[in-house]
């Protein structure tokens, strides 16, 4: 395949539920053996550089027992699908028994297959990688007790809710400092070095069956934090952190192997150079839904050379629908911010249909919901104009926009440029409720004397305008609550 974009696409799957809507109402079950070739087109059409398929591996019984006897984590069943049945409770697709693709979901065969299709139509294919915990019936538990963090019996009496007896010990349940225990996984140990030669060879064997990872909760494993959380009974931290010594090890057998970190706590840059390829960017989100322009704006100043390594994103399957977390309108103003950003796109399949039900990780069944039509259209349309090679390799830039003096409305609009090849886009974003009038200064000298051709990709409109006045003063603009443009620039 050609190699990765500098700015790609992901689209994650929520595996074991897409495969059961796929099988219908029948009794033959669609696993990734058979697959049928139209879907794997129809996701390839949509301009993807790379599917993550989530949940893959198999899960725990012993996890999923836990689970349903958890009154938490059965209401949460019940708000996402009110009709469930132990049935549909099939265990947390991050409490990991084994890294083997599940058989009900097509084994490793299927999973095989799927990564083949999907080469065939050149996307790459990603996975899970849980480094801070496993199952409690994980064949570490009996094989490898040297990789877990322990505890005693009186911890056992002293706090039933944060730890569990496995394999003929007392071993803590999975946690990360600001919140109480998992109760379905066990605590890894992430300064034994019996656990980082253990985790890297898991990840040299998920490289040989992917093209990247995707790690949940990365910044635990960090030393500082790992210290913090779990220093008193672990002992000091090693000379090295876990994670240069593991990225590193894989890296000499599979150096295009890609590493991203779910990551928080302003711990983006650091997991970087720690060896990450891409970081969530978490403080975008949380900036588009309550933040403000001018705080998106700030967050877009940051250097490039960390910004190209963040994964953009309005919802995954741990954030509420981006549907429900949004209005209508801002949910598209926010849609096109994110996937015109510098770094990875990340889009959760649902998300382009305007699903509005965050479903649990422990589920396999989801409610029906009727299509919203016309957000899907306007997905399309930005996804067909993001497959430029501009938004894909070229150079990002953010704007300069004015205003004046008894109107300063423009301080909702933020404002960016894209250029690669021959193309040249112009994104401009009201991230505010009310009506916004700005200038925007286009960045290419170029442009003066000669009228200039803007066509807006969403909605269809074209503008001619003097190039000399995109320069200086800039392109005139009145957005609407959450209004946007996504123009084309040509002469």
């Amino acid at each position: 395949m050609d190699p990765w974009p500098k700015h790609p696409l992901i689209y994650e799957i929520n595996t074991c539920v897409w495969l059961r809507e796929l099988s219908g109402g029948g009794g033959r079950r669609v696993t990734l053996v058979d697959v049928p070739a139209a879907i794997w087109d129809g996701i390839a059409a949509l301009g993807f550089d790379a599917v993550w398929l989530m949940g893959v591996w198999e899960r725990s019984p012993a996890g999923t027992r836990v689970a349903l006897a958890n009154a938490g984590l059965v209401a949460d069943f019940g708000r996402a699908l009110p009709d469930h049945t132990e049935e549909d409770v099939v265990g947390s697709a991050y409490c990991v028994r084994r890294y083997a693709a599940a058989e009900d979901l097509g084994g490793p065969a299927g999973l095989a297959k799927a990564r083949r299709e999907l080469a065939r139509r050149g996307l790459r294919l990603l996975l899970d990688f849980v480094p801070n915990h496993v199952a409690p019936d994980h064949p570490w538990v009996d094989e490898r007790p040297d990789c877990f963090v322990l505890g005693s019996e009186d911890d056992l009496q002293r706090d039933p809710a944060s730890f569990l007896r496995a394999g003929g010990h007392v071993i803590a349940c999975g946690r990360d400092p600001y919140f109480p225990a998992w109760p379905d996984v066990l605590q890894l140990d992430a300064f034994a070095p019996a656990l980082r030669r253990a985790a890297t060879d898991t990840l040299l064997d998920i490289a040989s069956q992917c093209d990247g990872v995707r790690c949940d909760m990365a910044m635990l494993l960090m030393n500082e934090v790992f210290a913090r959380t779990w220093g008193g009974r672990v002992g000091p931290p090693p000379a090295t952190d876990y994670w240069p010594e593991v990225i590193g090890a894989v890296r000499r057998e599979h150096p295009e192997f890609r590493f991203i970190a779910e990551a928080y706590w302003d711990l983006e840059w650091p997991l970087q150079q720690q060896g990450f390829d891409y970081c969530y960017d978490k403080k975008l989100y949380d900036r588009l839904e309550k933040g403000g322009a001018e705080s998106v704006r700030l967050h877009l100043l940051a250097d490039m050379a960390y910004q190209e390594r963040l994964v953009r994103f309005i919802e995954n399957h741990d954030e509420p629908r981006a549907a429900a977390a949004f209005g209508p309108e801002q949910a598209r103003a926010a849609a096109l911010t994110f996937a015109t950003l510098p770094g990875a796109r990340l889009f959760h399949e649902g998300q382009l249909e305007g699903r509005r039900v965050r479903l649990p990780v422990f589920l396999n069944r989801r409610p029906a919901e009727a299509a919203d039509v016309q957000l899907a259209g306007f997905y399309r349309t930005l996804l067909a104009t993001i497959a430029s090679p501009a938004f894909r390799d070229g150079s990002w830039r953010l704007l300069e926009r004015s205003g004046w003096p008894d109107n300063p409305t423009f301080e909702s609009v933020v404002a960016w440029s894209w250029e690669g090849g021959d193309d040249r886009f112009v994104v401009v974003v009201n991230l505010g409720p009310a009506r916004a009038d700005a200038r925007v200064r286009l960045p290419w000298p170029d442009l003066a004397g000669h009228q200039v051709r803007l066509d807006d990709r969403l909605s269809g409109d074209s503008y001619e305008r003097d190039g000399g006045e995109l320069l200086d003063p800039g392109l005139y603009v009145v957005l609407e609550g959450w209004g946007f443009h996504l123009l084309a620039v040509g002469e």
